[in-house]
């Protein structure tokens, strides 16, 4: 279905209290419609470089990217090579990547930069993760330009967790060295940032008076977490969230951004 298609369809796999908050949200002054990409906006892959969006929701995305008053950006995990790699975003969404550590907010955006003691810490983080690697197979690491990332998608499943419990065992306590876990990953970074810092930046640089979210992983808790009254969130499957709504595929993500294409284009007039 295409942003013009029937509405009809895309309300049934959307609840109408959901459909009924995305009306509200949608006339808001200024909106921000933020998303995770990986298992919101693309269903979730074993090779990351294979990710992509859906079509309908590329589609959708693009097209509230050209309404007035109305601003989109990209909350990842990913570093912001690998989501521009994979997610071909619009020229004018703003990016957060390495969850929260790296920020673009157009043309002139300073790049991160890390001092020499975390360089020298990442060097360290990065050594020992790569001795567990090698001790288990199926995983793999990801380098970040603040961190380091445990994969674990193709690993049996006693084998990712011994990798990530000897990974917490060596890294946990360490000064300066900041974990998270995900769907199948350990993140690592030496740099202290959260996509819920993520949201209250954006929120604050754009005067955004309403923020959509939509995440599916444990670290979009954050960026829920951070929501405020008048916003909307939404959580992707079945795992526990603070979001007020959920969906539950990336397929219903597509129906969700065509709901609020639908309704902000008749609150803008765009």
């Amino acid at each position: 279905m295409t942003p013009d298609a029937d509405p009809a369809k895309t309300s049934l796999s959307l609840s109408p209290e959901l459909l009924e908050a995305v009306h509200r949200v949608a006339g808001t002054e200024e909106l921000l419609v933020a998303m995770d990409f990986d298992g919101t906006m693309a269903p979730l892959v074993d090779h990351a470089e294979d990710s992509r969006a859906l079509p309908r929701s590329a589609a959708a995305f693009a097209a509230l990217a050209e309404l007035p008053r109305t601003t989109t950006a990209l909350i990842s995990g990913r570093a912001l090579d690998s989501l521009r790699a994979v997610a071909s975003p619009p020229e004018q969404t703003l990016l957060i990547g390495s969850h929260g550590a790296e920020v673009w907010m157009g043309p002139g955006s300073t790049e991160l930069v890390l001092e020499d003691a975390q360089r020298e810490l990442l060097a360290d983080v990065r050594r020992i993760l790569a001795e567990i690697v090698e001790q288990a197979p199926g995983t793999l690491l990801e380098d970040k330009p603040a961190g380091v990332v445990l994969h674990t998608r193709l690993a049996a499943n006693d084998v990712a967790e011994d990798a990530v419990a000897a990974a917490k065992a060596a890294l946990q306590d360490r000064p300066g060295v900041f974990l998270k876990t995900g769907n199948r990953v350990l993140e690592t970074s030496v740099v202290h940032a959260s996509k819920g810092e993520g949201i209250s930046f954006l929120r604050q640089a754009t005067g955004a008076t309403a923020v959509v979210f939509a995440g599916d992983d444990t670290t979009d808790e954050d960026a829920l977490g951070s929501l405020i009254r008048g916003d909307l969130g939404v959580k992707v499957g079945l795992d526990f969230t603070q979001a007020e709504f959920r969906v539950e595929a990336p397929t219903h993500v597509s129906d969700f951004l065509e709901a609020l294409l639908r309704e902000r284009r008749k609150a803008v007039g765009g």
